[in-house]
């Protein structure tokens, strides 16, 4: 996580369940809050990427196809 934002607590992550309408019994809430956190600082090393030059997933699908096209065509 970033050094701005603290971790999410235990308390928090049963509060934040709650108001999702998923209430968590007491034994969960340390386990969902690490879970809660890990993804979070996932997604923050996600961010930082830069995906400028990598075209879009679509992109590639399309290429793929069209490589397959061709070679179906040739046979």
């Amino acid at each position: 996580m970033s050094d701005a934002e603290p971790p999410l607590t235990p308390p928090e992550a049963a509060r934040w369940a709650a108001r999702s309408g998923l209430p968590l019994t007491s034994d969960r809430t340390q386990a969902v809050a690490a879970t809660a956190d890990h993804i979070h600082s996932v997604v923050a090393v996600l961010r930082e990427l830069d995906f400028a030059d990598t075209p879009p997933a679509a992109h590639r699908a399309a290429e793929e196809t069209l490589v397959v096209e061709a070679l179906d065509a040739a046979v």
